[in-house]
């Protein structure tokens, strides 16, 4: 069945279909973690029910897209060892050691505290619980920090020597490898990312609840209820203050967080412009050089070809404002790179339009949201809660886009200009690689298809007034009273 394939190929659809899902889940819990721990740090400070409802509502949430995370990267590292075992042994010296600090500093942090976190409120008090969140919180951090310092060593790699073996090994100072020229530009833009992922999901679940309770479907608090249906139901579907906070803590995030994170991204592209250039011209389409200034191309259709970009809307010399800060100044072309070096231009061009799109996107939502809350219309103006409730899904679209740029243009190297992905892989047969893809796939879409579904179900359902705690939250069945049960609970290439 794959006997056609280019093993390499197939190789590289399967990485990058596990990363992708892998990226999902940390994207999410690195700002959720953070999320958890303001929320919990505002009820203790003001002592409003509200806080503490979200904060239990929300742990929910992240205990399942915590556990995804977890069991999505142990499958990145098998893949090393199977696909990418050549990448392993010449790159091990450098990023075993990187992978090794991540686990002894983050996930042991949050895999000691996590149960701490999730069943410990009422066993080891307010002040104890609330370090073991901001642990858990710093621990994904932390996890962070590792994994991008050691992906940035593959895009800018410095600080290394080369053995006889040809293999990477350290040279005098791990201080070299760990800060890379590219690692404290993605470090930034990556966290904000991820924080304002989790922004937009919790504006869209607020703006969800918000729209329900107008059509007069929820919200204890929009109205009185019968006594026989709050009998029936002490806790009710969704909490009207719960939503109204969860709504404008997430547009807050969005209004100040959004700039920032334009300005974070384009102080990273002057930086990949630096040490990575042809990912640079790929980003724009330049596949001319442009000695008198380059135009910005904001749409077209890249042809690989003929080496040039059909149908093009430009902005005159726009780019090399943007790159260079001068309208007049010269950028170069991938016509100064040879053709078995230049990354795949269609992806990254337009890969990067989507992650720009949608930054801007984010940015107006914030701004919108700025307006409403000046006219005092952020809990009722339908049209602005529509569109956070269908910018939900954004920020999860917009790292991964963000993911491919980074990734598809380092290519075709998996280290940048030392090892080609082509020396980086396995001597497996395509029949080999496209077997274990197909159940990659298989697994992947079964397994995390039914936890996303049962977070999405906890997101409809929104937070209790008096939300319980995780081992105290009742199951609902048909026909059966509820009962409190007791729920149990990276490596990028």
């Amino acid at each position: 069945m794959f006997d056609a394939f280019d093993p390499i190929v197939l190789a590289r659809i399967q990485f990058a279909f596990t990363v992708s899902f892998h990226f999902i889940f940390p994207a999410f819990s690195i700002g959720l973690a953070s999320y958890l721990a303001v929320l919990e740090g505002l009820w203790l400070r003001t002592g409003k029910q509200v806080y503490l409802d979200l904060f239990r509502f929300w742990i929910k949430i992240f205990a399942v897209a915590f556990a995804m995370g977890v069991v999505s990267g142990i499958v990145m590292s098998y893949q090393f060892g199977t696909n990418w075992a050549v990448f392993s042994d010449k790159t091990g010296p450098i990023l075993g050691p990187l992978m090794a600090y991540e686990v002894l500093t983050a996930f042991f942090l949050e895999a000691g505290f996590l149960g701490v976190m999730l069943f410990g409120m009422k066993k080891v008090g307010k002040g104890l619980h609330f370090a073991a969140t901001c642990c858990v919180a710093t621990g994904t951090f932390i996890s962070a920090f590792w994994i991008l310092s050691a992906n940035s060593w593959m895009h800018t790699p410095t600080g290394f020597e080369i053995n006889a073996a040809g293999q990477f090994v350290p040279g005098p100072s791990w201080a070299a490898i760990i800060f890379n020229p590219s690692f404290p530009y993605r470090l930034v833009h990556t966290v904000i990312g991820a924080y304002l992922t989790t922004a937009l999901v919790v504006g869209a679940t607020g703006a969800w609840h918000l729209l329900k309770a107008r059509r007069g479907e929820v919200a204890r608090s929009s109205g009185p209820i019968e006594p026989s249906v709050v009998a029936a139901n002490p806790h009710p579907t969704a909490s009207g203050e719960a939503a109204r906070t969860m709504f404008s803590m997430a547009m807050w995030m969005a209004a100040v967080v959004a700039p920032v994170q334009i300005f974070a991204g384009d102080m990273q592209g002057l930086n990949t412009l630096e040490h990575q250039p042809a990912k640079v011209m790929a980003m724009e389409g330049h596949y001319d050089s442009h000695p008198d200034g380059a135009p910005l191309i904001l749409f077209g259709l890249p042809n690989a070809r003929e080496k040039r970009v059909d149908y093009a809307v430009e902005i005159p010399k726009a780019s090399s404002l943007i790159l260079k800060h001068d309208l007049n100044a010269p950028l170069a072309g991938l016509d100064t790179i040879p053709d078995d070096r230049e990354p795949p231009v269609a992806i990254v061009f337009w890969s990067f339009r989507v992650m720009v799109g949608l930054g801007m996107a984010m940015l107006g939502l914030g701004l919108w949201s700025l307006v409403a809350r000046a006219r005092g219309r952020l809990y009722d103006w339908p049209w602005l809660h529509r569109a956070a409730l269908v910018m939900g899904p954004a920020g999860f679209v917009a790292v991964i886009a963000g993911w491919i740029t980074t990734e598809v243009g380092r290519q075709p190297f998996t280290v940048y200009n030392l090892l080609r992905t082509t020396h980086s892989a396995s001597p497996l047969a395509a029949p080999a690689v496209g077997a274990s893809l197909v159940a990659f796939v298989a697994v992947y879409f079964a397994v995390f298809g039914i936890g996303t579904w049962y977070i999405v179900k906890l997101i409809q359902k929104g937070a209790e007034a008096g939300e319980p705690e995780i081992q105290d939250a009742p199951i609902r069945t048909a026909g059966i009273a509820p009962s409190p049960v007791q729920h149990p609970t990276e490596v990028q290439q």
